[in-house]
């Protein structure tokens, strides 16, 4: 007989992990292991939940007694793996179950999903599937399938009794509350670093929401724009145009976000980032920022040696330094986190003089002056906005 006064301190628990949004896969794994003092004779289980995420579609938390849980996470894909078109948990998902329970042993034992028939041979004998739905504002385009799937297996001769069963269906929506708190909590931090970048997003996170909340900083500044993109675009037309474009953003934006970069926008079919200084200093940043621009020139180059004919992706980048304003601007029902300053004035001014400085990169003079192995000097040229000439400074080609 289990013991309910048992299973409701672990609903309280689980009312706590909710609250502080604890991570559920590690959350889940300790559920299954305070569940088992209280003689639930849960032995193996999984959890599977969907994802609001650019590159992963769903995860899943994989717990046994006596070993620690395991998290993964699986990409977007055009068609299902075989193991998922023949689980048991999908085949809850698509009939919009609430259970699905197989006997393990027995006569009455039934074998199939590939799943059973393993658990059978490691000595399980009872397996369920159980499916908790939710509404979740974010995932609404999946069609009710907002939720978790979970299933439960036990060695147990004879299997789950009616009690443990109980039990078992009691916790499990307890742990759709506590699931579904953590999950909003992550899709919240999805979506801000999506489309504000790590750096401002976990700003507006932390309060900086208000018309004109951000700091002044010091960064070196990275703006790449795509040349010749009128007459691409006009060329290729919109599905193959995005097609070009994104792949241009992976080769400039990419290289960014490889070596610590901050993207900041895309303005049009340019990428304005930022390597902000921090206690390392500015040598340190301008050498990340460096590597960003050699890592965006090395993929081009790669990019437009595997074309046989047809156009070659070409891109000017200018790198700048200084301070900047950094955070809202807009109005105050709309707001961008973004730099503003003379820096980032200078970038895209920078960046335009490429196209007639025989040179697809400039950079400033305080930006030469960190890497004098690696800067070549070019001219100096009237900027607009600046009083004198400004020297600017190529960067020399590893090759």
């Amino acid at each position: 007989m289990i013991d309910m006064a048992q299973i409701d301190a672990v609903e309280d628990w689980l009312i706590g992990e909710a609250l502080r949004s604890a991570k559920v896969p590690d959350l889940f794994g300790e559920m299954c292991v305070r569940l088992r003092t209280c003689d639930v004779p849960v032995d193996r289980a999984s959890l599977a939940w969907s994802a609001l995420h650019p590159l992963i579609e769903g995860e899943m938390a994989y717990w046994q007694a006596g070993e620690d849980v395991l998290h993964e996470q699986y990409p977007h894909q055009e068609e299902e793996p075989e193991t998922w078109r023949n689980s048991p948990m999908r085949a809850v998902l698509v009939n919009r179950d609430e259970m699905l329970r197989r006997r393990l042993d027995g006569a009455n034992a039934d074998h199939d999903y590939p799943i059973c028939a393993e658990l059978a041979e490691d000595g399980y004998t009872d397996y369920l599937v159980l499916a908790t739905a939710f509404e979740l504002p974010a995932l609404a385009d999946l069609q009710g399938n907002t939720g978790i799937l979970v299933s439960w297996a036990t060695k147990t001769p004879g299997g789950f009794t009616d009690d443990a069963l109980f039990a078992i269906r009691y916790i499990q929506k307890r742990l759709a509350l506590a699931a579904r708190a953590n999950l909003e909590a992550q899709i919240t931090r999805t979506i801000a670093q999506t489309y504000l970048g790590g750096f401002a997003g976990q700003r507006v996170l932390s309060g900086q929401i208000r018309h004109g909340d951000g700091e002044t900083i010091e960064a070196v500044i990275f703006y790449s724009d795509m040349r010749d993109s009128t007459a691409i675009a006009e060329d290729l037309g919109p599905d193959r145009y995005l097609t070009w474009l994104n792949t241009y953003f992976e080769v400039s934006a990419g290289a960014v976000l490889q070596h610590g970069g901050e993207i900041l926008d895309f303005i049009g079919d340019a990428v304005l980032a930022v390597f902000p200084i921090d206690a390392r200093g500015l040598g340190a940043a301008v050498r990340k920022a460096v590597k960003a621009t050699d890592e965006a020139r090395r993929r081009m180059k790669e990019l437009n040696a595997s074309v046989q004919q047809g156009r070659r992706l070409r891109a000017g980048i200018a790198l700048s330094v200084g301070k900047v304003m950094f955070g809202n601007i807009g109005i105050a029902e709309r707001l961008t986190f973004s730099v503003i300053g003379q820096t980032v004035h200078a970038a895209a001014r920078i960046e335009a003089l490429t196209k007639h400085a025989g040179t697809d990169i400039l950079m400033t003079e305080d930006v030469a002056a960190c890497i004098p192995d690696k800067a070549v000097f070019v001219d100096t040229f009237s900027l607009t906005g600046f009083a004198t000439k400004q020297p600017l400074y190529t960067l020399a080609d590893p090759a």
